[in-house]
């Protein structure tokens, strides 16, 4: 893809960020549970501004890495529901039915688009089968004593085992390695600085989306 079409897809990446926090504040509670994590708290310039930054930057790399690949628009509408999903945990512990279930569908849809076009509908199989695996790792892990999934995060995986499987087995398995990683650095990180307490709840949403992300440009 060329520099100036990988630009204009990171244009497009930072409308979709700008455009994630009016959309994720419909859906953040007031209330937000005891000891939530310092997130984002108002629908302002600043926030706005965040979220394209990063919107720009996801949707770029998306495009960088896969270029004229047919699946790039499936990824791309993940990633926009996924920047309005990362904002609404960061705000409140919360991963809406909603906004999880549009993001499986526009994944799903897209891909089964994807696969009818290209001819390759051995591929959505395999793409069902990596959210199918997804979904039971996640289950696992949330049942385990002293767990803190909670199942929002659960049916993110799902979603996000979707495009991952579409790829290939080694970049979903980066996909599910990753976020706990990332999550695992972010909380020495917020220990050391005196941010958090061991016990303060902090959400998995954002390291799992950010891993999924990963894995597709380093797979």
């Amino acid at each position: 893809m060329s520099a100036g079409l990988v630009t204009g897809v990171a244009l497009l990446g930072a409308l979709a960020g700008r455009a994630a926090v009016p959309l994720a504040h419909r859906f953040v509670d007031t209330a937000a549970p005891p000891g939530k994590p310092a997130g984002f708290s108002s629908d302002g310039p600043a926030e706005r501004g965040t979220t394209a930054l990063v919107g720009a930057v996801v949707f770029g790399g998306l495009a960088a890495d896969r270029g004229a690949d047919p699946a790039l628009p499936a990824l791309l509408l993940v990633a926009a529901i996924g920047l309005a999903l990362a904002v609404v945990d960061l705000a409140c512990l919360r991963l809406p039915d909603p906004l999880v279930g549009a993001a499986a569908l526009a994944g799903g849809l897209g891909l089964a688009v994807t696969a009818l076009v290209s001819g390759v509908p051995g591929r959505l199989l395999t793409a069902l089968a990596g959210a199918a695996v997804s979904f039971a790792g996640y289950v696992l892990l949330a049942l385990l004593p002293g767990a803190r999934l909670g199942f929002g995060d659960v049916k993110l995986a799902a979603a996000l085992g979707l495009p991952l499987g579409w790829l290939g087995w080694p970049t979903l398995g980066l996909g599910l390695l990753l976020p706990h990683l990332l999550n695992g650095v972010t909380v020495l990180a917020l220990l050391a600085a005196g941010r958090v307490r061991r016990d303060t709840p902090l959400p998995l949403g954002p390291a799992m989306l950010t891993g999924a992300w990963l894995a597709i440009l380093l797979a």
